[in-house]
Order: C-alpha cells, then structure tokens, then sequence
C-alpha cells in the first residue's frame, strides 16, 4: 500500500483554513507554535494540510479541556 502525497497549501489556503491572520501565521511559526512552512523555491513556501488539521484539532481539545 502507498502512502498518500501530503497536499501543500499555499498562505492564502491557510488563511482560510485556520482564520487566522497573516501575521498571526508567521508569528506563531517562529514561536514554534504552529506548523513549519516548508521552502519549496526560493520565493514559495507552503504549509502541509495534515500538519494544518492536526494543530487545529490539537487547538480545539485544548480549549474543550479549558472549559471542563
């Protein structure tokens, strides 16, 4: 069985799958508290989904352990 190519997304995706703000993204990512965008050229970078969804699940347990 082969394993599935991660699909990369670009900010504008990112943005959308998150809401969350440009700046927000970078910022996070250099505190090391959201996915690490991957160099794919010299002037694009792009995030993995899998790595996206995982943070957001990961955020919204935390928060459902904040409320109990």
């Amino acid at each position: 069985m082969q394993a599935e190519t991660p699909r990369l997304l670009r900010l504008p995706q990112v943005l959308a799958l998150t809401g969350l703000s440009r700046d927000t993204v970078y910022r996070l990512g250099r505190a090391g508290r959201f996915p690490q965008l991957l160099k794919v050229s010299k002037r694009a970078s792009r995030w993995r989904e899998d790595e996206i969804r995982v943070w957001l699940e990961q955020r919204s347990a935390e928060r459902t352990q904040a409320m109990t």
